[in-house]
C-alpha cells in the first residue's frame, strides 16, 4: 500500500532546536513546525515532516532554536515616546510631577498611534509577539495593533480624574464599551477593563467594574501592590490594605490581572491562589523605580498564574523580554536566597506560556503545540558571543539577546525576516520619534 501524498500547507519551519515550551523544560533537536491557515498543524522530526507535508514555503533555521513568540503581559507602548524623559526618581514625583504633565500636554490620537508603532517594531525585533496594552485612547491602540497584526489584548481604562479620553466616569464606562463591542471578534485584538489603581479609581468605580467583567466575560488589569506608600496610603484612606478591599468588592478572582505586586504577605498570596487570580511580574520596572521586589518563588510554589512584563518605556526603559526574563531569573534568586528559585526553563515558560495564560490567551498561544497560532520567534545561536553553550533553556535565558532574533511570525504571517522589519519601514519611525522628542523635550 502507498504512502498517502504529502499534505498541502502553507508554511514549513525547520530548526535546529525547537523549544515548545509545553511540555515544560523540553528541547527538541533537528524539528520542524507545519502552519497552514495561520494555526500549527505538527511538530515533528524534520525527516518525517518533509516526507509528510508539501509547503507553500520552507524556512530553514539551519543555527537557530524556534521559540513561541514571547508575551509582553504589561506595557504602555505609547510612552515608548518618553523612553527616559524622567528618570531616576521614585514613583509618585515621576508620574505626579512629570509624567502626567508631559501626557497633559502630547496625548491624543497621534501621539498613540505613533508610540504604539514604534512599540510594535520594537517588540517584532526582540521576538514578542503579544502584548497586554494600559493606556488612554484604546480604540487608537486597537486599530493600530489591527493595522500593524500585532496581537494584543487593549486596557480600557477607568480613572477618577478627567483626560483627553474622556472627561467623566460615564463616559469612560461608554467608550470602554463601545471599544470592546467593535473588538468582541477580532481575531488579534481582545479588549479587558484597565482601571489605573486602588489609589484613583473609586470604590463605585470598581463595583460597576465588576459587574461588566462579569457581564461580558473579560479580564480586569489592575496596578496593585505596587510600592509600600500605595499599602499604607490605602490602609489610612480605606482601613485595609488595597488587596483586600479589592477583594471586598468582589474583583479577586480568576479574571484579576493584578500588576507588580510587591508587597505582599503569605496570607495574601494564599487568597490569591485561592481566588485564581494572575500576577505579572514587571521586575526591571520595580527596580528602577525602588518599588519592592515581587515575592515570584513564592508565588509559583502557591500555583499562581505568573506572567511578566516590561511596564512601559518610561520606566524600564525598553520592552526587551529577554533582559526581563534574564532580571527576573537572577532577582528570583536574591529575594528567595535560593539559587534554585526561577530556572531557566521557568523563567522562559513566565514569558510566553504564564504571560498568555495570565492574559487569558493560553488557549491560543505561548507554547508551540497543535491548534495553537503559530506567533513564533527564531533566536540565531552561532554568533561568537553565544557560544559555546552547552544548555538550551540557561542559553536562551542568562545569554539570550534580542539582536538576534532573525524571524519572527505572528499567525503564520512573517513579520520580521532575517533581522529586518516586514511592513514597516525603520526611517519613517524614526522620523515621528524625533519629532515627537523634540515636542516633549521643548516643552519639559
Amino acid at each position: 500500500m502507498s504512502a498517502p501524498p504529502p499534505a498541502a500547507i502553507d508554511l514549513l519551519i525547520e530548526a535546529a532546536w525547537v523549544v515548545p515550551v509545553e511540555p515544560h523544560g523540553a528541547v527538541l533537536e533537528r524539528h520542524a513546525v507545519a502552519v497552514d491557515a495561520g494555526v500549527i498543524v505538527a511538530v515533528q522530526p524534520v525527516e518525517p515532516a518533509r516526507r509528510s507535508f508539501a509547503p507553500r514555503e520552507r524556512v530553514t533555521l539551519a543555527h537557530h532554536v524556534l521559540l513561541p513568540g514571547l508575551v509582553n503581559a504589561h506595557v504602555h507602548n505609547p510612552m515608548t515616546l518618553m523612553r527616559g524623559l524622567a528618570d531616576d526618581l521614585p514613583l509618585k514625583e515621576w508620574l505626579e510631577s512629570h509624567i502626567w504633565p508631559a501626557e497633559a500636554r502630547a496625548i491624543g490620537p497621534e501621539f498613540v498611534r505613533d508610540g504604539v508603532e514604534l512599540a510594535v517594531a520594537e517588540m517584532l525585533r526582540g521576538g514578542t509577539t503579544a502584548c497586554s496594552e494600559n493606556y488612554f485612547f484604546p480604540d487608537v491602540c486597537a486599530s493600530t495593533y489591527r493595522r500593524l497584526g500585532f496581537r494584543a489584548l487593549v486596557g480600557l481604562p477607568v480613572i477618577e480624574f478627567p483626560s483627553a479620553w474622556a472627561r467623566s466616569r460615564d463616559e469612560y464606562f461608554d467608550k470602554a464599551t463601545a471599544v470592546h463591542d467593535d473588538y468582541r471578534r477580532d481575531p488579534l485584538v481582545r479588549t479587558c477593563f484597565a482601571p489605573h489603581a486602588p489609589y484613583t479609581v473609586s470604590d463605585a468605580s470598581f463595583e460597576r467594574i465588576r459587574m461588566l467583567s462579569d457581564q461580558l466575560d473579560v479580564p480586569v488589569h489592575l496596578h496593585l501592590h505596587e510600592t509600600a506608600g500605595e499599602c499604607d496610603d490605602g490602609r489610612r484612606e480605606h482601613g485595609v490594605r488595597p488587596l483586600q478591599r479589592i477583594q471586598g468588592l468582589g474583583l479577586l478572582n480568576d479574571r484579576l490581572i493584578a500588576v507588580h505586586m510587591t508587597q505582599l504577605g503569605d496570607a495574601e498570596i494564599k487568597n490569591c491562589a485561592r481566588a485564581g487570580a494572575s500576577i505579572v511580574h514587571c521586575p526591571e520596572s520595580n527596580l528602577k523605580l525602588a518599588s519592592g521586589f515581587c515575592p515570584v518563588a513564592k508565588l509559583v510554589a502557591a500555583g499562581i498564574t505568573v506572567g511578566l512584563g516590561t511596564d512601559g518605556c518610561a520606566s524600564n526603559n525598553d520592552l526587551d523580554m529577554f533582559g526581563e526574563m534574564r532580571t527576573a531569573a537572577l532577582l528570583a534568586k536574591g529575594v528567595a536566597g535560593d539559587p534554585r528559585a526561577l530556572d531557566a526553563p521557568s523563567a522562559l515558560r513566565m514569558a510566553t506560556l504564564g504571560s498568555a495564560r495570565a492574559m487569558g490567551i493560553g488557549d491560543r498561544v505561548g507554547s508551540i503545540e497543535p491548534g495553537k497560532q503559530a506567533d513564533l520567534a527564531a533566536l540565531r545561536l552561532d554568533a561568537v558571543d553565544s557560544m559555546p553553550f552547552y544548555h538550551l533553556a540557561s542559553q536562551i535565558v542568562y545569554a539570550g539577546n534580542r539582536r538576534d532574533v532573525s524571524d519572527v511570525w505572528i499567525g503564520g504571517r512573517r513579520r520580521l525576516r532575517d533581522g529586518a522589519l516586514v511592513d514597516l519601514d525603520p526611517d519613517a519611525l524614526r522620523a515621528k520619534a524625533a519629532r515627537w522628542q523634540c515636542f516633549l523635550a521643548g516643552n519639559a
